[in-house]
């Protein structure tokens, strides 16, 4: 009678352990955005062209030609910009993708234009109000920030947003370390 009570008891105890860590962990994940995994690793959602929103895009000028060397075609995740509308902020959680895309320049009717040649890269954003990633070299100053190589879309090449991709944003720290103006309806 002992053993069986035991073991009954040392069953419901591993069952409450299971059920409690299952909880836990939909919980955790549910506060995830789609860029990140538990660990705080980002990677470039693969659905972000059909199911993001357009933001805007940037021009970078060629040095010594007309035109653009560079257009950074940003998108947001679902939602994201009827929920900036109301409030004005970027909901926790929320994922940017800057594609970042080597430009071509040619004259057309129209005049000098640029237009996308490859793509060069991606940087991704994920909005972070609540410090979930404390301790993460990739996050903080209520981001998660990381740089991916087109070749490589779930394996970033930054190791440190202080030095990776922060002083890159210090001039917009008084908007949340985003440029707003290139976006005229987030």
């Amino acid at each position: 009678m002992t053993t069986i009570l035991r073991t009954t008891v040392g069953a419901a105890v591993v069952l409450a352990c299971s059920i409690s860590a299952l909880m836990y962990a939909q919980q955790h994940s549910s506060k995830l955005s789609p860029a990140e995994n538990a660990q705080g690793q980002l990677h470039v959602p693969s659905d972000y062209r059909d199911r993001y929103e357009y933001v805007g895009t940037w021009s970078a000028a060629a040095d010594r030609t007309p035109g653009a060397k560079q257009l950074h075609v940003v998108y947001a995740s679902p939602g994201t910009r009827a929920a900036f509308k109301r409030t004005g902020q970027f909901p926790d959680g929320t994922v940017l993708v800057k594609e970042q895309l080597e430009a071509a320049t040619a004259q057309m009717t129209s005049g000098t234009v640029s237009h996308e040649q490859k793509l060069v890269g991606w940087f991704v954003m994920v909005k972070d109000d609540t410090n979930r990633h404390a301790g993460n070299p990739l996050w903080g100053d209520g981001w998660g920030w990381s740089h991916f190589d087109a070749s490589a879309p779930a394996q970033t090449d930054s190791a440190d947003y202080r030095t990776n991709c922060k002083p890159c944003h210090l001039p917009a720290k008084a908007t949340g370390y985003i440029y707003m103006q290139g976006y005229p309806s987030p």
